[in-house]
Parts: C-alpha cells; sequence; structure tokens
C-alpha cells in the first residue's frame, strides 16, 4: 500500500515532533486499509461465521455503528438511506461489494440501484437478494453486543415487510460477523496502531513533566485540558476527556478513581504526588487507550521512593500474570478468573477490567471484567478470545504503603495485541515511573 510508506515515512523523519498526516493523506490512508479490509478479510470472516449476504442499512446521522466503520473516508456519514450488500460466493472465491443507493459508496462499493429503471429502493434490494439466491442473510441485531446492533426497527421492519417470504427464514442475526468485523485488525492496521499508541506516550510523557507542570500552581484540571488543547493543536481528537488524579499520603484512597461524578477536580498538585491519568487519541479510525503514572520529585530527590518503584513493580506482575493467560478460544470470564486467583496467590491485590480496544474505543469483543464486576460478565465475558484483536489491558492492584499510612492503586492501562504469536504490547508499557521533573525515560517493555 503506496500511502503506508508515505505515513511511515512521516514518521520516521521526526516522531518527537508529532508530525500528522495532513487531512488528505489520512483519507488515502483509511480508503487503502478499507480496500484490503473488503477485499480480503471480509471474505474469510464471512466463511468463519457462515454468511453468504450481509446488508447494512442506515439513514444519514443515524448510522449503524459496523457501517460507520466503512465509510469512505470522504463521507463523515451516510447518505439518505444507504443500503449495502455483500455477497461471498465461496465456491468461486469471489464478493460482491454493493450499494443500494444513488451514488458509489466511495471506490470500493459500487452502487447497484438506477432510480430511472426502479424508483423503490426496496424493491431494487429484493432483486439483488432474489438473483444471488443466499442460504443466509445476515443483519446487525443483537441482543447484547451494542455496536452489533445498528440496525433500527423502522427499517428492520421495512426490509421483513419487503423480503419474499421464502427469505425470510434465511434472516439471522450477523452478531458474530459485525462483532469479527469490529474486533478484527489487519497486518497495515497494526503498524499503524504502534505509531498511535507512540503519539498516547508523548503526549502523556510531555503533559507529566516540567513543561507542564509546576509544582505548587499547576492543578490536574489545568494538566486535563492541557491534554486536549495538546490533541486539537495537534489535529486529532479525543474519544473521551481526559482524567488526572493525585494519591498523596493526606488523602483517603476513596473511590474518586473510579467514579467520575466523584473525582476532585482542581486538586493543586504537589512535591511527593503520585499522578495518575487516564487518556487517549482518535487518529486514522483507531483509538487509544493508556493509563499512567507520574512521581513529583520532592527537592533533592533524583527519583521515586523505593516503595513507589516497587508498588510499580506490583503492577507490573498483575499485567504479566494476566496476559499469560490469553488464549485463543478461551473465554473473557476464564481468563479473568485465572488471573484473578493466580495473582491472589501471590498475595496481590488485584482487579482486572480490561476491553476490547480499536474502532471503537469501548469496542466489541470478548469483556475481561469490569471494575464493578470481578466475578465475570455474563455473555459478553462468554465471548472467547480471536486473534489479531487487540484489547485496552487495563487493571489495578492495591498496595499497602506504611510510610503513607494508607493503601494506594497502582493503575496501568496499554494497548495489548493477541495474535498467532502470542501477546505482545502494542507499543511497550509503563514499567518506570515518570518523574515531574524528568530525570529518566519511563517506558520500558
Amino acid at each position: 500500500m503506496k500511502f503506508l510508506f508515505v505515513f511511515i515515512l512521516l514518521f520516521s523523519i521526526n516522531l518527537d515532533a508529532q508530525q500528522i498526516l495532513p487531512e488528505r493523506q489520512r483519507a488515502e490512508v483509511v480508503d487503502d486499509i478499507l480496500k484490503d479490509r473488503f477485499d480480503n478479510l471480509l471474505p474469510k470472516l464471512m466463511d468463519d461465521t457462515g454468511f453468504d449476504m450481509w446488508i447494512l442499512i442506515s439513514r444519514e446521522y443515524n448510522e449503524d455503528p459496523v457501517l460507520k466503520t466503512m465509510l469512505p473516508a470522504t463521507w463523515l456519514n451516510a447518505r439518505r438511506r444507504t443500503i449495502l450488500v455483500f455477497y461471498r460466493d465461496k465456491e468461486n472465491n469471489t464478493i460482491e461489494k454493493l450499494a443500494v443507493a444513488r451514488y458509489n459508496f466511495g471506490e470500493n462499493v459500487i452502487s447497484a440501484w438506477d432510480k430511472e429503471k426502479e424508483p423503490n429502493q426496496w424493491k431494487r434490494l429484493i432483486e439483488i437478494i432474489e438473483k444471488r439466491n443466499p442460504k443466509s442473510i445476515g443483519l446487525n441485531y443483537s441482543d447484547h453486543f451494542n455496536i452489533a446492533d445498528g440496525l433500527v426497527k423502522t427499517d428492520y421492519e421495512a426490509f421483513m415487510a419487503h423480503l419474499p417470504k421464502q427469505f425470510k427464514s434465511k434472516v439471522k442475526s450477523a452478531e458474530q460477523l459485525a462483532i469479527g468485523w469490529i474486533e478484527t485488525r489487519t497486518e497495515t492496521e497494526m503498524v499503524i496502531y504502534n505509531q498511535l499508541v507512540d503519539i498516547t506516550h508523548n503526549i502523556i510523557a510531555e503533559a507529566f513533566s516540567e513543561k507542564v507542570i509546576t509544582p505548587g500552581i499547576t492543578t490536574t484540571t489545568d494538566v486535563e485540558w492541557w491534554m486536549r488543547d495538546k490533541v486539537t493543536a495537534l489535529g486529532l481528537e479525543t474519544w473521551f476527556h481526559p482524567t488526572v488524579d493525585v494519591q498523596r499520603t493526606a488523602e483517603e484512597l476513596g473511590n474518586h478513581l473510579y467514579a467520575f461524578s466523584n473525582r476532585p477536580e482542581d486538586m493543586v498538585i504537589l512535591p511527593g504526588d503520585l499522578l495518575h491519568c487516564d487518556f487517549g487519541i482518535t487518529y486514522l479510525r483507531l483509538n487509544t487507550d493508556c493509563q499512567e503514572l507520574a512521581y513529583v520529585l520532592k527537592p533533592n530527590e533524583t527519583e521515586p521512593p523505593k516503595f513507589l518503584i516497587d508498588a510499580l513493580k506490583e503492577g507490573n506482575r498483575v499485567q504479566d500474570i494476566f496476559t499469560s493467560n490469553f488464549e485463543t478460544g478461551k473465554t473473557g470470564n476464564a481468563v479473568l478468573k485465572e488471573s484473578l486467583d493466580e495473582a491472589k496467590a501471590e498475595g496481590l491485590r488485584p482487579a482486572i477490567y480490561t476491553h476490547p480496544l480499536g474502532t471503537y474505543g469501548h469496542s466489541s469483543g470478548t469483556t475481561l471484567g469490569m471494575w464493578d464486576s470481578q466475578g465475570g460478565i455474563p455473555v459478553n465475558g462468554d465471548y472467547p478470545l480471536h486473534e489479531n484483536t487487540v484489547y485496552a489491558i487495563e487493571l489495578n492492584t492495591t498496595v499497602t504503603i506504611p510510610e503513607w499510612k494508607r493503601d494506594i492503586r497502582i493503575m496501568l492501562e496499554e494497548a495489548g495485541f493477541w495474535g498467532k504469536d502470542g501477546f505482545r504490547y502494542v507499543n511497550g508499557r509503563q514499567t518506570k515511573l515518570l518523574t515531574v521533573p524528568r530525570v529518566k525515560e519511563h517506558l520500558g517493555d
């Protein structure tokens, strides 16, 4: 893909300067990726899930979340009523990509509706179905996976009202196909993902530095809005508002570390504080989600105190235990239970709440715990791990700090990839605390 090489070149020239592609080149990359996914990934997903026809229906400003990920780069929304039909002929190894719409759906999906010949859009759709006589027709409805439940009631009823009787029994939920499309990452996307996470790490490193923080003056809210402004200045977006919080000797642990509504704002950052952030960006239709920690050095300190260094090691140990239990076909609930049991047997006090990450921040796929559901998640947690998927490895461990006469939480989150060669972090993870002011690099393995 020619535009991928342009993308890599731009980053290789001056990565520290956070060089970001201009909009035109971003569009070229996005459309290249879509073509690869339509031509090479989609046929495999349809074969694996047993569908030879997949129909997606959306109207402008009310897009199916799956269809939204298929939009051409220059389409910010669907137009009028947009109907996509994918037909897979496994025997001849072909896939048709048709748009029952007035326009081509970019360069990848060609319009199959001439309104002058057939004024009724639904009738044209039925003509396409009858000609191909599919064995199974997938529609995007799902009881439990929100992203796979994008077909609205009005369009479903209209479709079923026009569908001939002989095809009605062939209509099935395309839940697994939709999840597969959303959760599966291609080789090209993973090259790009590495760059996205690197940008995320670099923004956090700058936010948690003397460039942004002046102890005794700067507040946690100041840092949050600096991060938003930084992302905007780079021509990027965040998919949630960043959060920054403080743990220190005089503070109670409290629920504010989990609940946005209870998290104190405008706390003045002081020497001796342990800082934590939750931050993610959106770029080239992929999302990051990262939590890191920093220590504000006291006068004459050149590194964080040993008890905080050791506490971070406990967090890293929970990460290692957790990711070592990943296995293709194993459910999220099984991985969660095994990991919690193993970590507790070592004397750790973990909580794991890891989610799929990709075209959406809280994406589709298996859920591996929630912060308020450590006993497993019905249905979503029973979904098995698949290869070529990315997760926000989000967790914490509670550590008693005698020097502070209290417990703290080591909260960590990094993008991790599960593939045929096992687990790896997309762009490293934090194994050293950031410091304010900076004294050493923070990213390890």
